[in-house]
């Protein structure tokens, strides 16, 4: 695993090398996203395993080169809980992120036998690892040369696994005949992210 740190945004040559698929992941404040808390940082990797951390510029948000590769449809997006990721995302980038693939969404529809659908669970299952999970409540505002190297190895190993595990998810998806099933609720995903940043985070199917 190589790890880069970028500021601001990535640039058009690292862009354009991504071809069928990159893992996406983000760290905010907070998970109030939009009446509260602010996008800190994005990962993103290839399958050779580079993984790009960026910190954005928090009082513009431009990042032209990163949301070529978002709105790009021939290239997936592969992210576990894309329903804060891709929301976050498109509210501070005004983009639109087409093309996904959500390895919590996925887990929930074929792992039925058991109730772990954590990211953790899921590397550990597929990716024979044990990921630490202490930085997750971290100061992700400092500068990005500030950011220790534990919190740099946390926010790249949630991203590093993904290719390997939506492989592994989509297989049994295909196995268990709940592909199409999937692609519906991938497909509703705008809509939940909407009912989200309304303020309806409830389910509103519930009796």
């Amino acid at each position: 695993m190589k790890i880069h740190k970028i500021q601001g945004d990535i640039s058009s040559e690292v862009a354009n090398s991504f071809i069928d698929s990159v893992a996406i992941d983000t760290e905010a404040t907070g998970l109030l996203i939009p009446e509260r808390d602010k996008l800190s940082l994005v990962q993103i990797c290839n399958e050779d395993g580079d993984v790009y951390i960026i910190q954005p510029d928090r009082k513009s948000y431009k990042m032209p080169n990163l949301t070529s590769v978002l709105e790009n449809e021939k290239i997936q997006k592969i992210g576990h809980f894309l329903r804060f990721d891709k929301s976050a995302l498109e509210y501070f980038l005004k983009c639109k992120m087409k093309n996904i693939f959500c390895t919590k969404i996925a887990s929930k529809l074929c792992r039925t036998y058991t109730d772990t659908h954590g990211l953790k669970s899921l590397v550990q299952e597929f990716c024979n690892k044990k990921l630490d999970k202490n930085q997750g409540s971290s100061d992700w505002n400092k500068n990005i040369d500030e950011l220790t190297n534990k919190q740099l190895e946390y926010a790249a190993n949630d991203v590093i696994y993904l290719h390997k595990i939506k492989h592994e998810l989509e297989k049994m998806l295909i196995r268990e005949d709940r592909l199409a099933i999937y692609k519906k609720c991938t497909d509703f995903l705008d809509t939940r992210i909407e009912l989200d940043q309304k303020g309806f985070k409830f389910s509103i199917f519930e009796h």
